[in-house]
């Protein structure tokens, strides 16, 4: 091999390798991974329900997002969550208010809500900062009493979303454009 193709594949090489180490899965120190219950705590990192596992948030905040792996099941109550949450084929997906003493505790998301080739969910009294989308589900969904500052989106679920009195700053659309 000459300088020149050598030189070359000196160059190209790293820069192939860099581009399929950029493409793979990063590191997941900043992640809790969340089987059974956390309670009032503040929580600088995602929150992952892993495969299988259910998890109950009660009260709980949490800076980074929430997602829900294959037949998990969360349960959110009075949570505050400082980006999305995100499921995916999951079991159920409960997200809603939290009743202590006499006050009630809305649970607040800043980003979306997605559930998506699911089971069932429920979104009650919950403030969303987004949309909330629910995509080719397969379980009962309920929405019902929802602040949303984007959209409310619902395509492809059998059983059709139920539920109401949701306050949409954006659009009701498909499924959900009754609720």
């Amino acid at each position: 091999m000459n300088r020149t193709a050598t030189l070359a594949l000196a160059l190209v090489v790293p820069a192939a390798m860099a581009g399929t180490l950029l493409a793979a899965p990063a590191a997941h120190a900043d992640d809790r991974v969340c089987r059974g219950s956390i309670g009032q705590q503040q929580l600088d990192e995602n929150v992952i329900v892993p495969r299988g596992a259910t998890c109950r948030l009660n009260g709980t905040r949490i800076d980074g997002n929430v997602f829900v792996r294959d037949d998990a099941t969360l349960v959110a109550r009075g949570v505050k969550v400082g980006g999305n949450t995100h499921a995916e084929d999951h079991e159920r997906v409960v997200v809603r208010d939290r009743q202590v003493d006499d006050n009630v505790m809305k649970s607040r998301v800043e980003g979306s809500i997605q559930l998506k080739q699911g089971g069932g969910g429920r979104l009650l009294r919950t403030v969303v900062n987004a949309d909330i989308q629910l995509f080719s589900n397969e379980g009962e969904l309920v929405v019902r009493r929802n602040v949303i500052g984007g959209n409310l989106q619902c395509k492809s679920n059998d059983p059709r979303p139920v539920g109401g009195n949701n306050d949409v700053e954006g659009n009701k659309e498909d499924q959900c454009e009754d609720l």
